[in-house]
């Protein structure tokens, strides 16, 4: 291949001991790109294409050689940090509690009681993206995962309205995949690694992240593979975040906590496999007519803080 012979590697076909048939596999398993093989484990890899663990391994780390994935000092750590953009959310007081909006390379989860404001917020976040930067955008495309049925067209078009926008060019720069099954759900997050780079995608949205988990593996004696699938999906979508530099954000249901007085009554559903892997953590609720009140209850780098927002006909504001 001259791909070989020139020292370089740019597809799947090119990589080291890949033969034809392996490759076609992989392409019809969803695994396109040499990025998408090299984040990947032996154990999911050789499930998904009927391949032996071995096998699987050495095609992993065949991938990960071409793309240099090792140690590095914490001055190229702080360089790769510096491709971190903000998206905006139509309120200046949420942003400061975001520390300037929703960040690329990382999830953002946004957890509360229907009527919160979490399906208002991904709407608006799919607005604002497109934006030049100076407008509170990074001029990216949107991935629409909805598992709830409730990602509205006229909703976007009367936001991108308020904002002045020519709303028919924002709906074109959003794609709505609507998810019937946990395992459908998953495979559309996969799919978003084939179109990410080319549609210039910058805003991952799953709303919800846990609604079909949820409802599919009921009962303690389902919940160990509940939360085992629960925990690979997540961290496939940190994958997209952290290889395309975009933002994922994903609206979370509750549960009632009975057994508590005082304090928080709901809890966000997926326990510490959600817990631990969204970057930055916000608690909604709703508090008199069109005001929410977001409080951030995780992040690795911003402190804990609480702030008010409204909702209302033109979208998110102060």
């Amino acid at each position: 291949m001259e791909a070989e012979e020139a020292g370089e590697v740019k597809d799947i076909e090119d990589l080291d001991s890949m033969g034809p048939s392996t490759a076609s596999k992989l392409r019809e398993a969803g695994y396109k790109t040499i990025a998408s093989l090299a984040v990947q484990s032996p154990v999911v890899l050789s499930g998904d294409i009927g391949i032996s663990e071995e096998t699987a391994e050495n095609i992993i780390r065949s991938a990960r050689a071409t793309m240099n994935m090792g140690f590095e000092t914490a001055d190229v750590v702080l360089k790769k940090r510096a491709q971190v953009r903000k998206i905006r959310t139509g309120s200046e007081r949420l942003d400061d509690l975001l520390g300037g909006g929703v960040e690329t390379q990382a999830i953002t989860e946004l957890y509360g009681e229907f009527a919160s404001g979490k399906t208002q917020i991904a709407h608006q976040a799919a607005v604002m993206v497109q934006l030049p930067e100076e407008e509170g955008g990074v001029e990216g495309r949107v991935v629409y995962i909805d598992t709830e049925n409730t990602f509205r067209p006229e909703r976007v078009i009367q936001m991108a309205e308020y904002l002045g926008k020519d709303a028919s060019d924002i709906l074109k720069n959003i794609k709505v995949g609507k998810a019937k099954s946990s395992d459908h759900q998953v495979e559309l997050a996969r799919e978003v690694g084939n179109i990410a780079e080319d549609w210039k995608v910058r805003l991952l949205v799953v709303d919800s992240l846990t609604s079909y988990f949820r409802s599919e593996y009921t009962g303690r004696a389902l919940l160990a593979e509940r939360q085992q699938k629960l925990n690979r999906h997540v961290h496939e979508l940190q994958k997209l975040a952290d290889m395309y530099n975009l933002a994922v954000l994903v609206t979370n249901q509750v549960l009632a906590k009975v057994d508590i007085l005082l304090g928080d009554q709901v809890a966000p559903v997926g326990g510490n496999i959600v817990a631990h892997q969204c970057t930055h953590r916000i608690f909604l609720r709703k508090a008199k007519g069109n005001k929410r009140i977001a409080r951030l209850v995780d992040s690795p780098y911003l402190p804990e803080g609480e702030t008010v927002f409204s909702i209302g006909e033109g979208g998110v504001t102060d």
